[in-house]
């Protein structure tokens, strides 16, 4: 029964909403959120991607004819179910279709049940296994909310798209399509309207325009004493007017109704059998197939090896005890034998059966490819030290991961030319959905770290290290340097170790990336840009928030985005972030956030955003801008870093301390406030600007080299303090620092400002 079909069909007896029922994307109206420029739905039905959904919504906002336009896209087959009309044996002999349509010609089957909810659970898990096979892409439309009146396991296994009611402009945009379409509508005659009557059709319809177009239909063919309706499709006579009255638009107009319902081939194929029932958790077949194996003398060992095997292959680290138990039970047969070891057969074949599943073991193959294509370097941080540490240097700045708060700390471990290349992904079942999470947020954080390129972050050291592992590993410093290629014999001197700066930027960062976007307020089907994305910060959490709309980035350099397509290979091809250096490469996305992270630097840059922020505001005029900006004026301040650790030094360290307020707020080039960014801003008109500062407190570890740098004789912050403090209080401070620094994890603040710009 294919009720698409049918429609095609219609003649000028069909009704009005029938015959102008959208037939691609570019004429449906409405749910923007859903099928706009970008979305994600938009561009899998664009790519025939399409997988298992279900539109829930009103009546009359879409969702039959959003299926109706899926079909008319796709090259798959497509089949149509109504729910109050069919029965199980309509699921059955569209699943007999569906194979067919599989085995003979190799397409796939988009099945559509309109009103899905109106079978009852047995109806629905009658399509589930073929839903879950891949028989069938489920699309299901419903009135009703689906997490309440849809099989969980078929809602589970599909995106689910809320449909809003229409708005007034989509459905006047609706009604005008009807008046003035020649070929389906009323465009051959002259509808003119009494003031007020088509906008009362229109706020009557309450969003839904099926309703909408109905009540234009009774209004213009009940108007004329006798209607003609071959004058759709033939020139009418000259002058032919309609005219509608506000009384005839108040008569045609019903009130919504408001609905209330809730050894040879048989050997291998048999066990190819079995293995395939363990992967498609299918505890009955793989019983059955494997009491075949037996019944038929199949050497229970082969059995085994082939179960320890799909453990790993097949339910690796879903279940990591998968393989524990298929071992316990090999072992238990070996004591037990038959006829009783026929229990430890089943009992590990029912646990691999119903054992949640994932094949990321893969990787491995993914990662053996990689070996033979490139003859990799050790990167220098990882080579032993042990060996030569004082004559090439091998293994200068490596992280010793248990010093750092969590036992982890953000590092390379890849050669340099693999940088950003992901080989394993962690599934979304049992164990590994419970770390999947904190893998790829550790990977993005470790890549976004690798990437920073400022100076001065630091993390913190929680766990103390051992005289032995300072022994074994230190001696060579911690600066992370490049391998020394030439080497001259000296004295013995060891290098005094010092902390990295870098342990706290992980989590610093992170701070940073969940406060942006819970600012910005995004939604699941928002289109987001981001300014600057080389270090993947934004990038993936507002991938990972918006799945059903569009997130996007542009990256300052080549190198960062190889970087970052090498991480989104891991993802689905239609979902994944697109990536490009310049925003012309997304001149069909209408971008509804954009995202900047510290687009200024000094008041001359100001303008340069300003000019940005216009040039966005023109192509994207409802797009909310949202940035984060360190604070120039706000800077930490020395100073007070070290005044608990010497309060016999205070009248200094008070005298000091002024001194950097006024160099941070007056005298430095970068002196400025975010109330002097948000003034510039605010100078476009019709803006709304929103602003908050938060501070970040980082763990960090001042190295000798930031010490030098800082109170270098040519930085304007050294030559500030020089001019206005003694020779001796200039070096007394120094000392101080010095002292502090080599044994002090500080306290550093960082100001940052976050803004909303509509």
């Amino acid at each position: 029964m294919d009720l698409f079909a049918k429609a095609s069909s219609q003649t000028k007896e069909s009704p009005l909403a029938a015959r102008m029922r959208p037939r691609n994307l570019d004429e449906y109206i409405g749910q923007d959120h859903i099928v706009g420029k970008g979305r994600l739905l938009r561009r899998a039905i664009a790519a025939d991607q399409l997988t298992s959904v279900i539109f829930y919504g009103p009546p009359g906002t879409g969702k039959t004819t959003l299926a109706k336009v899926i079909a008319n896209h796709t090259k798959s087959n497509f089949i149509t179910l109504n729910a109050v009309l069919t029965g199980v044996q309509n699921i059955r002999d569209a699943i007999k279709t569906a194979e067919e349509h599989r085995n003979l010609y190799g397409h796939k089957t988009i099945l559509f049940v309109d009103e899905v909810h109106r079978w009852n659970k047995s109806q629905q898990d009658a399509l589930l296994p073929w839903v879950e096979n891949g028989t069938f892409i489920l699309i299901g439309a419903t009135t009703e909310n689906p997490f309440f009146e849809v099989n969980k396991a078929l809602v589970s296994r599909s995106r689910v798209f809320q449909l809003k009611p229409l708005t007034n402009d989509d459905l006047k945009k609706a009604a005008l399509n009807a008046i003035f379409d020649k070929e389906r509508g009323y465009g051959r005659w002259q509808i003119e309207f009494e003031e007020g009557a088509l906008e009362h059709l229109i706020e009557t319809a309450n969003g839904d325009a099926r309703s909408l177009l109905n009540a234009l239909e009774l209004a213009v063919e009940t108007t004329p004493e006798q209607w003609n309706p071959d004058a759709r499709i033939c020139q009418p006579p000259e002058g032919s007017k309609i005219f509608i009255s506000m009384e005839t638009a108040e008569e045609s107009i019903q009130k919504k109704v408001v609905l209330y319902d809730k050894d040879g081939d048989y050997h291998y194929d048999t066990i190819s059998a079995f293995i395939k029932s363990l992967r498609g958790r299918d505890p009955d077949a793989a019983l059955y197939w494997m009491a075949r194996m037996v019944r038929a003398g199949e050497d229970p060992n082969f059995i085994f090896r082939r179960m320890i095997i799909s453990a790993c292959e097949d339910t690796g680290l879903a279940d990591p005890n998968a393989l524990t138990v298929v071992e316990s039970c090999a072992r238990a047969f070996d004591r037990i034998g038959m006829p009783e070891g026929r229990y430890m057969l089943a009992q590990a074949a029912l646990y691999l059966a119903t054992a949640p599943k994932s094949n990321s073991s893969m990787a491995f193959f993914d990662a053996l490819a990689s070996v033979e294509k490139e003859d990799a370097e050790v990167p220098n941080h990882l080579k032993d030290s042990s060996r030569d540490t004082e004559g090439f240097g091998h293994g200068a700045g490596y992280l010793y991961p248990h010093a750092y708060r969590d036992h982890w700390v953000a590092q390379q471990y890849l050669p340099d030319t693999l940088t950003g290349r992901v080989f394993y992904t962690p599934g979304t079942q049992g164990y590994e959905g419970q770390i999947r999470q904190e893998v790829l947020s550790r990977r993005e954080l470790q890549i976004a770290s690798i990437l920073e390129e400022t100076n001065g972050n630091s993390d913190e050291m929680v766990n103390p290290l051992g005289s032995w592992w300072e022994a074994e590993h230190l001696k060579h410093g911690e600066i992370k340097t490049g391998e020394q290629l030439t080497f001259s014999p000296g004295g013995k001197k060891r290098d005094e170790w010092q902390r990295r700066l870098d342990s706290g930027k992980a989590q610093a960062l992170l701070e940073l990336r969940n406060f942006t976007v819970e600012f910005a307020q995004i939604s699941r089907h928002s289109r987001n840009l981001v300014y600057g994305a080389d270090d993947g910060l934004f990038l993936w959490e507002l991938w990972r928030k918006s799945p059903e709309g569009f997130t996007a980035g542009i990256c300052k350099t080549q190198e960062g985005k190889n970087i970052l397509e090498q991480y989104a290979k891991t993802m689905d091809e239609i979902e994944r972030p697109v990536l490009a250096t310049n925003l012309n490469e997304f001149k069909d996305v209408i971008f509804d956030y954009v995202f900047f992270r510290n687009p200024v630097s000094t008041k001359e840059s100001f303008v340069e955003f300003s000019e940005t922020i216009n040039q966005l505001k023109k192509l994207y005029p409802n797009c909310k801008i949202i940035f984060s900006q360190k604070i120039p004026a706000k800077a930490q301040c020395l100073a007070s870093l070290i005044r608990g650790i010497y309060p016999q030094k205070s009248s200094l360290i008070d005298k000091i301390e002024k001194l950097e307020i006024e160099f941070f707020t007056q005298k430095s080039p970068i002196s400025w406030l975010l109330e002097d960014l948000i003034e510039n801003l605010s100078k476009t008109e019709n803006t709304k600007i929103i602003c908050t500062e938060k501070t970040i407190t980082e763990k960090r570890k001042i190295a000798e080299t930031e010490l030098s740098r800082w109170f270098n004789p040519n930085s304007s912050y050294a030559k500030f303090l020089s001019e206005n403090l003694s020779k001796e209080e200039y070096e007394e401070f120094y000392a101080l620092l010095q002292q502090a620094s080599t044994e002090t994890i500080f306290d550093w603040n960082s100001v940052l400002g976050f803004v909303s710009y509509t």
